[in-house]
């Protein structure tokens, strides 16, 4: 999967993790934090998006597994589509390779 279209995903699950219904994002919320958490223990120390969209296209059927133990009586919480995706959207920022909301591109 190209970088791009990872990151539209990504950023279109912050939009839908941030326009969920006021009594949902505090479960939300959490649910989004422990598959970041789950996201470092992944890719252990330091990462290049390369590596986080290979995990991602490799499959996220685990986000639903974090997703049911963290919040087991709110399905709502359980949609990969906005705990996961807004989960890669924030872990992004940490890769070595990107900065200013962009993947930074090594010069030749």
């Amino acid at each position: 999967m190209p970088f791009d279209t990872a990151m539209d995903q990504w950023q279109a699950g912050l939009r839908r993790l941030a326009d969920a219904p006021p009594e949902q994002r505090v479960v939300l919320e959490r649910v989004t934090r422990r598959v970041v958490d789950d996201l470092r223990r992944r890719l252990g120390g330091p990462f290049r998006v390369d590596e986080l969209v290979d995990l991602y296209d490799s499959g996220t059927g685990w986000v639903t597994d974090v997703a049911v133990q963290t919040a087991p009586e709110q399905p709502y919480a359980w949609d990969e589509r906005i705990v996961g995706d807004a989960a890669f959207g924030r872990y992004v920022r940490e890769a070595g390779d990107f900065a200013g909301g962009r993947r930074l591109v090594p010069r030749e």
